[in-house]
């Protein structure tokens, strides 16, 4: 007989994912509060610490498939503790960077990796496995808008770390706060397998690998989610920057930024309720459709403190309301078996996005002087995102039967 709920198990794990996920995505977009006095301090230009920035977000790329490859093999529970201790390591040795290559080791290097291994990736493929599959989406929209207050929580807390201290010591006090994702990591010890694949299907890493490669879905949602990538990182970390640049204050440009954590709560609860009413697929059309439209005040309207925070709040409305129905298409089409595998490959395009958002919005301002032409790719990106989303195939390859 098919359960009405959550169980007890299936609420811890949603409930300590959601925790983990609050904690390192809330901690990258504190990290755009760091730019300005960090690169006048050291005397270096936006562009150096906007690419340590961007290669931790390469990183977390490059690693999601593998740390999801390891969650699915060993449990989550090793992977979530190898890579605290990284991003601990990294923010607490960050503080004594002295230049470029100890922003880029640090930050960059042990920060990329710590959040890789506790990412959306490893934590959703818990969620998948332990939560039925008429109850994922909404799962996954519960982990997101619980990870989503982290970015309304975490963009204050640094405000108030950095103006009491510089940002070195705001640097060590946010290793001393990433340590309680230890603690949240046991809650997750409970992880379940509740949901299998139908006998027939592919079991081996390999033939998964290879079922995935063949299907034009995966591969335009993964084009998509770089697309998203893209434009997460650019808001995360140059949103502050560009409103101080048009004369708004610095504390405005943070209670935007928390803005965007507070609303991305609704968003992904909203998105995630919508998953289980309408076809995923043409909810990431919606979604990606949407930004580009609001994107284009950034370029026409005076930047004013009521703009900032009306554009902060709609962007969070629209922030991570992908991830919900992203990850449900993987878990729809292919099953949870290799879940956190084949998520980490998406997700890894979208990081890969993201080192491409979080540079280009230094390059293109370190060598213009403006972030114009920076929002006029954003909007194309977004337009060329909703017409890959629509037309993609997501329909299961095979039914799947409970354990």
């Amino acid at each position: 007989m098919k359960s009405t709920g959550f169980t007890r198990n299936m609420i811890m794990i949603i409930a300590c994912g959601a925790g983990i996920v609050t904690l390192s995505l809330g901690m990258r977009p504190a990290f755009g509060l760091f730019m300005k006095p960090l690169s006048l301090e050291l005397g270096l230009g936006r562009e150096t610490f906007s690419f340590s920035l961007a290669l931790q977000t390469l990183l977390n790329g490059i690693g999601a498939p593998l740390f999801g490859a390891l969650a699915d093999r060993f449990g989550v529970l090793r992977i979530l503790l190898i890579g605290n201790v990284f991003i601990v390591t990294g923010l607490a040795l960050g503080a004594f960077a002295t230049g470029p290559l100890g922003l880029h080791l640090t930050f960059g290097l042990l920060v990329g990796i710590g959040t890789t291994a506790v990412g959306v990736g490893v934590v959703m493929g818990a969620v998948a496995r332990s939560v039925p599959a008429d109850r994922r989406s909404f799962a996954f929209g519960l982990v997101m808008a619980g990870g989503s207050f982290g970015q309304f929580l975490m963009v204050p807390i640094a405000q108030f770390m950095l103006s009491h201290w510089d940002w070195r010591g705001a640097s060590e006090l946010l290793a001393l706060l990433l340590g309680l994702v230890f603690l949240l990591s046991l809650g997750m010890r409970g992880e379940q397998r509740t949901s299998t694949a139908a006998p027939g299907a592919p079991m081996t890493l390999r033939s998964a690998l290879a079922e995935a490669a063949g299907h034009s879905g995966f591969w335009l949602l993964t084009a998509a989610f770089f697309v998203c990538g893209v434009h997460v990182s650019f808001v995360s970390f140059h949103l502050s920057p560009f409103l101080t640049d048009h004369g708004i204050s610095g504390n405005v440009a943070a209670l935007a930024l928390a803005l965007i954590g507070l609303f991305n709560i609704f968003g992904s609860f909203a998105s995630g309720w919508l998953g289980t009413r309408m076809r995923h697929r043409y909810l990431l059309a919606l979604i990606y459709g949407l930004r580009a439209l609001l994107f284009l005040p950034m370029l026409f309207l005076p930047i004013t403190p009521l703009l900032a925070c009306s554009f902060a709040a709609i962007m969070g409305i629209l922030y991570l309301s992908t991830a919900a129905p992203t990850s449900g298409i993987v878990a729809q089409v292919f099953g949870p078996r290799h879940f956190s595998m084949l998520y980490g490959i998406v997700f890894g395009a979208h990081q890969v996005g993201g080192f491409v958002g979080s540079w280009l919005g230094g390059f293109i301002y370190d060598r213009s002087g403006s972030y114009d032409a920076a929002w006029w790719v954003m909007i194309a990106l977004a337009i060329v995102a909703a017409l890959m989303s629509a037309p993609m195939r997501d329909q299961p390859l095979r039914p799947a039967v409970s354990a």
